[in-house]
């Protein structure tokens, strides 16, 4: 019986061991999962974001990145709507997009998640549209010619799974970045 009893325990240990590396494995696993889905979904995103901003690219695109109630409240994306983006008078063939993203913890069965993020676009490739180019450079000067600089900022990203894939709900800035 002494022997038996120190074999199960033997097999107890071990099966306990085995099983507690097995979970860490599959939360570690999740847990990359998660976090590089979204960082694919932020830089993205705000890359689009960006882009449809400067006119580059179609709002169809952002449905990927953001849901719907986002999209309808956004500032950004509202200038282009009503007319009044800053790069409207300009062609963009190209940006130098950044996003410096900041400690993510998400759990595997987290349906939300919070992360402080950084843009900036240090290089706007592009001129202004050759039937304003007088009147825009008559208005601002010589160094009209070219777009204006885009305002890098850090943002607090919510993201939330919707439909088992994850999309940013809120876009809150924090502060403005030199």
């Amino acid at each position: 019986m002494k022997y038996f009893r120190r074999l199960m325990w033997f097999l107890a240990s071990r099966l306990f061991v085995l099983s507690f590396i097995s979970g860490l494995c599959v939360i570690v696993f999740y847990y990359a999962m998660n976090v590089s889905n979204m960082q694919i979904i932020i830089k993205d995103g705000m890359a689009r974001r960006a882009q449809y901003v400067m006119g580059m690219e179609s709002a169809d695109e952002l449905n990927k990145y953001f849901q719907s109630g986002f999209l309808n409240t956004d500032a950004t994306l509202l200038t282009v709507q009503n007319g009044s983006s800053p790069y409207q008078d300009y062609v963009v063939r190209g940006i130098d997009h950044r996003i410096n993203m900041g400690f993510v913890w998400v759990w595997p069965w987290d349906e939300t998640c919070r992360v402080e993020i950084t843009e900036s676009i240090p290089r706007i490739d592009g001129r202004v549209r050759a039937d304003r180019a007088e009147a825009i450079v008559e208005k601002n000067g010589q160094s009209a010619v070219y777009p204006p600089p885009w305002t890098s900022a850090r943002y607090r990203v919510t993201l939330s799974k919707e439909a088992g894939q994850w999309k940013i709900r809120t876009l809150a800035m924090i502060e403005t970045v030199n």
